[in-house]
């Protein structure tokens, strides 16, 4: 006898579900899908514990006869495609015939349907197998209970993340829904609370604004563009509003939503030197190609696509974003910084979820900037003032070895690698002395040169004074808790809907770290104390900066948090390149140095300096020959 043999269907269903059904999330993505390529204009998503306990999906799109319902749950069956040529020309959401298969194999499912035109039905489905059948009232539309999900593989629970976080997905997939098509009334609850109502009247920016809050979006503009292949449009921010990673931007295809990192670069590229390094823009692009042009049989989720003539899209989109910024009037009116003054800036109580989805969005108002880096000199006066400096010798580092880089690296605003920083900082102090420094110059306004009796020593003074400022940030933040700065005027930050629902989670973490911080309305928080060694001027910059380092790392702790806010401070307060120095402050950096418990790398691990010895140099200048060059002359 073989050892071969067939699977069963309930097996290979469910082996199928371990790639489309990944968690609670996918399976109201599949069913929305479905719903969204059915005609709907209204549909109602309810959920209990994050979808694990409960999926509830009713739509009023055109429904399924009896005999299509009861076929509807087998594998690799479909209405939406009946050729191979067909599979290149694909314009619905769903065409595999995978997903109802998958998730009735994977839960318990009642399935109730209506053409409207004749009596219902109601199939009740355990294990892929219809187990009652009854026949229901003429409603048209469709309605999904999707009950106790991987009751049946119990393993596959094991990989479930926190109910916030399986929430927080769920809401991210509605709400791209929401954006892709305005069209549509979508309403989400989760455990009889409501999360997200848009109206469906087909305007975008009202969508945008239910997503983001009404706030952020009077700063989008819109943007349109086209060639004989591609039609752009949508909405993207000003370059003031911004975030620290892409996670605000949603991208789709024939109203497909998909992750493509030459549309994101494209995007990016279209605000030219607008953005600051490391942010990125709130935006929302809707792309309409030929569906010959767009392979969406590449992935099993179908968020990845191939994409034909990739770069001459890139090219229509950044005309179109660049186009859109230009003309914008570019000035932040700093008057908003004096918003405690104007009335109708104040503090308000939060209005109901219709009336802010209603709001008639006006003119887009500008954001003041974040506040300039201070220069070295106010800083370095403010911060050591009083200390002697004269000429004698100073402190410098220790011999680094020389870096080669193919090119000059400057530093980011990247919030993963701050994270991944903050994970590998060694707090140990070293304990070689430095050895003693005469500063002489500076070259490009980028580099200090200094010397002593063993030879030449280059600084790179970014570095330098990011290793400094490190180190004392990193003192003043492990103090959190014991001095607190309480607020006049709270500050109101909106994040989007799956923000909002992730970070509702980690108030006990956002506290702990020295921020007061409450919930105030619809995907609004209000900030009413802060540690107090957050500048002033810098509150709401520095608070939103330390919140996107809790919404990137589902496990951070206040420690990391800590060290990875430590770094993130110290590369944003320190001087740049092509910035010249005065003697004094030249001098006043390397006394800093020289008191860094590791003053040989900056956070980032890059060398502070580099040391040419004596014998280096004489090497250079071919005052000193190579023993083994001058034995091989004696051969010669």
């Amino acid at each position: 006898m073989g050892t071969i043999k067939e699977l069963s269907t309930l097996l290979t269903n469910q082996i199928a579900a371990g790639e489309v059904i990944e968690r609670p999330s996918s399976v109201v993505k599949e069913l929305l899908e479905n719903a969204i390529d059915a005609g709907s204009t209204r549909i109602e998503i309810e959920i209990e514990e994050s979808g694990l306990r409960k999926i509830r999906i009713q739509d009023n799109g055109i429904g399924m006869t009896k005999e299509d319902a009861r076929m509807s749950i087998k594998r690799h069956t479909t209405s939406k495609l009946y050729s191979p040529e067909q599979l290149f020309r694909i314009r619905t959401l769903g065409f595999r015939g995978e997903a109802l298969a998958s998730i009735t194999a994977v839960s318990k499912v009642t399935l109730t349907t209506s053409t409207g035109e004749e009596s219902g039905v109601e199939l009740k489905i355990e294990s892929g197998e219809i187990k009652e059948e009854k026949t229901v009232p003429p409603l048209k539309g469709t309605t999904f209970l999707v009950e106790d999900l991987f009751y049946n593989t119990p393993a596959r629970l094991k990989f479930v993340r926190t109910l916030q976080t399986e929430l927080a997905h769920i809401t991210d997939v509605v709400s791209k829904a929401s954006l892709s098509h305005p069209e549509i009334a979508f309403i989400l609850k989760n455990d009889g609370n409501l999360l997200l109502q848009t109206s469906g009247k087909g305007d975008l920016l009202q969508a945008v604004a239910g997503n983001i809050g009404p706030v952020n979006a009077r700063k989008m503009l819109p943007f349109y563009g086209e060639d004989e292949d591609f039609k752009v449009s949508g909405y993207t921010s000003l370059p003031e509003l911004t975030r620290s990673n892409r996670n605000y931007l949603s991208i789709f295809i024939n109203g497909r939503p998909i992750r493509n990192m030459a549309i994101a670069k494209a995007i990016t590229l279209g605000y030219g030197s607008t953005l600051m390094v490391g942010r990125f823009p709130i935006t929302i692009i809707s792309i309409e190609m030929d569906v010959q042009l767009v392979d969406v049989n590449v992935h099993p989720t179908k968020q990845e696509v191939r994409i034909s003539k990739e770069q001459e899209l890139s090219q229509v989109i950044q005309k179109a974003i660049r186009e859109a910024i230009q003309g914008v009037q570019r000035i932040p009116e700093s008057i908003e910084d004096l918003s405690f003054k104007r009335k109708e800036n104040r503090v308000e109580a939060p209005k109901p979820v219709q009336q802010t989805l209603e709001w008639q969005l006006k003119t887009p108002i500008v954001e003041s900037p974040r506040v300039e880096t201070p220069s070295y000199t106010e800083t370095v006066r403010e911060e050591v003032e009083g200390l002697p400096v004269d000429d004698a010798p100073l402190k410098a580092s220790q011999a680094v070895e020389p870096v080669e880089q193919e090119e000059l690296v400057d530093s980011h605003d990247d919030h993963a690698d701050y994270l991944k920083l903050a994970e590998k900082i060694d707090s140990q102090p070293f304990e070689k002395e430095f050895p003693e420094l005469h500063y002489f110059g500076q070259m490009h306004g980028t580099y200090l040169f200094a010397q002593n009796e063993k030879g030449l020593y280059m600084i790179d003074q970014h570095a330098a004074q990011e290793r400094i400022k490190y180190e004392q940030f990193k003192v003043e933040i492990g103090q959190v808790g014991r001095v607190s700065q309480p607020l006049m005027v709270p500050i109101l930050l909106e994040f989007s809907k799956k923000d909002s629902v992730k970070l509702e989670e980690r108030l006990p973490l956002v506290e702990e770290f020295g921020i007061e911080m409450e919930p105030f309305g619809q995907n609004t928080f209000q900030i009413q104390s802060h540690p107090a060694w957050i500048k002033k001027g810098q509150e709401k910059a520095i608070i939103e900066e330390i919140i996107d380092f809790i919404l990137a790392d589902e496990k951070i702790t206040v420690a990391k948090l800590r060290e990875a806010t430590a770094i993130m401070m110290s590369c944003k307060g320190s001087i740049k390149a092509n910035h010249h120095l005065s003697e004094w402050e030249a001098r006043q950096l390397l006394v800093d140095l020289a008191k860094c418990k590791n003053p040989y790398n900056c956070p980032h691990g890059r060398p502070v300096l580099v040391h040419l010895t004596n014998k280096d140099l004489e090497h250079l200048f071919k005052r000193i020959q190579d023993p083994h060059q001058s034995k091989r002359q004696q051969f010669e």
